[in-house]
């Protein structure tokens, strides 16, 4: 099997499915990190890139240094605008994330639950359930929907449907490596309580592995399996 996490922000990969992207890591499987948006000049009024070309330096090395931590192979990183995605035609994001695929050529696909609060995850998980659709040939077998802490449980489930997850992923021996990837996110995680903290990712991660009786534990929806 070969893996392609496909997220939004530089963190999103992480936050959503670092202690699984650490464990098939250490089975041996490749795992690949693509990242859509900048992450950055949504800060700004007005998108002013090479305002933030200095921040979004920072953003892509912490990709990179969070990526070695977990072990994945690669880290692609796109310039489509922060939290604007939106204003991009569908079928541009789709192009990309196709040629993402066909130079990665991966089996199972990682990406954001179409719930959130953030519009930029909401897009991408559309995009990427067109660019994955099960035509003859197609080599993907799985695909699989991660939560994101600060914006999956942000969304009033009367609102759009809640986060279901039906498949859990222990992850008891490698929450250390999530914690530790989290962590080289630096600019990106807040204080405690905040939801994007690492006490509450190792919360939810204990939670999460109590559902199925084990020490800790990420939580995906099922989009497609294929036996």
């Amino acid at each position: 099997m070969t893996t392609l996490v496909i997220a939004a922000h530089p963190d999103d990969e992480i936050l959503g499915a670092g202690g699984y992207v650490a464990k098939l890591s250490a089975a041996g499987e490749d795992v690949h990190h693509l990242i859509l948006a900048e992450g950055a000049t949504s800060r700004d009024d007005s998108r002013n890139a090479s305002g933030r070309s200095e921040e979004m330096c920072e953003l892509a090395r912490c990709a990179h240094k969070a990526a070695d931590i977990v072990g994945a192979r690669s880290v692609s990183l796109e310039a489509f605008p922060d939290n604007r995605m939106d204003s991009i035609d569908l079928l541009d994001i789709v192009k990309v994330i196709e040629h993402h695929i066909r130079e990665r050529t991966p089996t199972r696909v990682l990406t954001h639950a179409n719930s959130d609060v953030n519009i930029d995850h909401r897009v991408i998980h559309d995009a990427v359930i067109a660019a994955t659709r099960p035509q003859p040939g197609n080599r993907i077998s799985e695909v699989l929907f991660f939560e994101v802490m600060s914006s999956t449980e942000w969304r009033p489930p009367s609102s759009l449907p809640p986060f279901t997850p039906n498949c859990f992923i222990d992850i008891s021996k490698h929450l250390g490596a999530k914690l530790d990837a989290l962590r080289a996110y630096a600019t990106e995680m807040r204080n405690w309580p905040h939801a994007r903290s690492v006490e509450a990712l190792e919360h939810l991660a204990r939670l999460r592995g109590a559902t199925i009786g084990v020490e800790a534990a990420e939580a995906f929806a099922i989009g497609r399996i294929c036996a």
